[in-house]
């Protein structure tokens, strides 16, 4: 297949507006590749140079881009997808002294054989944005109608797998039988299943019909740990390798007794007194390439179990929580597990979630004791229980948004009043509003906007808003020095005018109030 073949697609599916013929249009195409080409196909058609588990990158910035000449193309044979996939993997290769011009050099071969047409795509993939109505949904749908299998078959196998490409691939050249077959998979990792949000323990048992087992929701990173005889792998929740930065959990990993097994749990920082620290601290050391043991001297991480979904060829994700837990208990002895109490008594709850907190932690998590394992799916089947604090800020910019928010000014910059009277960065977000608050809240920006660089916007102190957040992190991005964690905007306060706003005071106190109950990561 043609890089001018995906060119002509993508401006026939910007084209049309009806869902219905984008499928059909992307259906189409999916049935003329050849099977080495549908997972690269896939990934371009939704915006990446890479498929979804490819852990490689380009590293090319916007300013190489902008460079490239945009002359009339080479003369030669057509850009096949197959060239396009070889050039990419070349670039994101490319290392050491010199790479930076090695990158350059490829991607101006690979423009400078392409028509305008082609580039437009290639520059579309490489910006991440494709501007054609394509999501992984609508692929998904397009994957079955070209098969003709039921779209919930490919969802489902698109659960087990994480990975839209490898799914098209399978169903392309396998058909309905090769995505039935399609289940836990060793050293593939799943996608982590979810909580609904839930704002009281009597909320929570009345869903769950009675006893309930609450967790301690700590303040780490979530991990899946895979595991046959001495191999460990470990993934974090975006299904990111870690494996490198956890050797402790490789050494706790190999204790287990199984021969093979997938369980999930939560690393968290401590303290040399065993407090957690700020899951900043954690973060710091999950970004070490070098240097791992010393980093893990400096940060060790302590280990809490919730999930045994795999053992010795026996899949636990549609066994209950119950089943699920009994096996993970056997499998670690009973050690390092999430600590937790089964209750249908919300006096008891509520007495946990105090304690909970008080030990630095995020709050709880609730699962149905009937509750079976579902990938990717967020639902009434687990609850999570947190108090979040929230801060008065001001808006002093928005960002152009993008995808289903282009034309709305809905990146929001937030600030506090600081000790000069003027007003300190403390971070973004573009949570919390409906439509109709983006589109009236864009409007109002406009009418205060003071710069435009075409794409952040800054406007004169005017809009109050509620902001909620997990945790207040030191931060040298911002001039306040801090940012809010899972930034959320709950409220618009038009009772308040800027000068109301909570101040840089009010946040630094904040800030050492959360050491509390959280330990101090050393040095």
């Amino acid at each position: 297949m043609t890089l001018a073949a995906l060119a002509h697609l993508t401006e026939r599916l910007a084209g049309t507006s009806s869902r219905i013929e984008k499928v059909a249009l992307v259906a189409e195409f999916l049935r003329g590749l050849a099977p080495a080409e549908i997972p690269w196909a896939v990934a371009f058609l939704l915006g990446r140079p890479f498929p979804a588990s490819d852990p490689r990158v380009l590293q090319v910035s916007f300013a190489t881009l902008a460079r490239l000449d945009e002359g009339p193309a080479a003369p030669g044979r057509p850009v096949a997808l197959g060239d396009v996939a070889a050039a990419f993997a070349a670039i994101a290769g490319a290392s050491g002294p010199g790479s930076r011009a090695a990158k350059t050099r490829g991607l101006r071969d690979l423009f400078g054989a392409a028509a305008p047409a082609e580039r437009a795509v290639l520059r579309a993939v490489l910006g991440g944005e494709m501007r054609t109505g394509v999501h992984e949904g609508l692929v998904q749908e397009a994957v079955a109608r070209a098969v003709g299998v039921p779209a919930d078959l490919v969802r489902r196998a698109g659960l087990f797998v994480s990975d839209l490409s490898e799914v098209a691939r399978l169903a392309l050249t396998e058909g309905e039988a090769g995505l039935r077959a399609v289940g836990v998979r060793l050293f593939v990792p799943l996608l982590p299943m979810l909580a609904e949000s839930a704002d009281d323990v009597a909320e929570i048992l009345a869903e769950h019909g009675g006893r309930t087992a609450f967790e301690a929701k700590y303040d780490g990173a979530r991990i899946q740990v895979h595991r046959r005889g001495d191999q460990v792998r470990i993934w974090s929740r975006r299904l990111t390798e870690v494996t490198g930065s956890l050797p402790e959990v490789v050494v706790l990993a190999r204790e287990w007794a199984a021969g093979e097994l997938i369980l999930e749990g939560e690393v968290v920082a401590v303290a040399a007194d065993g407090r957690p620290l700020p899951f900043q601290d954690l973060m710091r050391r999950f970004r070490r390439v070098h240097g791992i043991e010393a980093a893990a001297r400096a940060v060790p991480v302590r280990l809490y179990l919730f999930d045994c979904l795999y053992a010795d060829g026996t899949a636990f994700v549609d066994r209950p929580y119950v089943a699920r837990w009994e096996a993970l208990a056997g499998l670690t002895g009973g050690r390092h597990l999430a600590d937790r109490r089964v209750t249908a008594d919300a006096g008891e709850a509520e007495t946990f979630l105090r304690e909970a907190l008080a030990a630095g932690h995020e709050g709880l998590i609730a699962k149905a004791l009937d509750s079976p394992y579902r990938p990717g799916v967020r639902g009434k089947h687990w609850f999570k229980l947190k108090p979040a604090a929230a801060l008065d800020c001001v808006i002093v910019a928005a960002d152009r948004g993008s995808g289903r928010r282009r034309g709305w000014l809905s990146n929001y910059h937030l600030a506090v009043r600081d000790e000069r009277g003027g007003f300190a960065d403390v971070g973004k977000t573009f949570k919390g509003l409906t439509d109709a608050e983006f589109a009236a809240m864009t409007a109002r920006l406009r009418a205060l906007a003071v710069a435009d660089d075409g794409y952040t916007v800054r406007v004169r102190p005017g809009v109050v808003v509620e902001v909620a957040y997990n945790e207040i992190q030191e931060s040298p991005r911002y001039p306040s020095g801090f940012a809010l964690r899972f930034a959320r905007i709950t409220r618009i306060r038009d009772d308040k005018r800027p000068a109301d706003a909570d101040t840089l005071a009010t946040l630094r106190a904040r800030y050492e109030r959360q050491f509390g109950a959280k330990g101090r990561a050393r040095g």
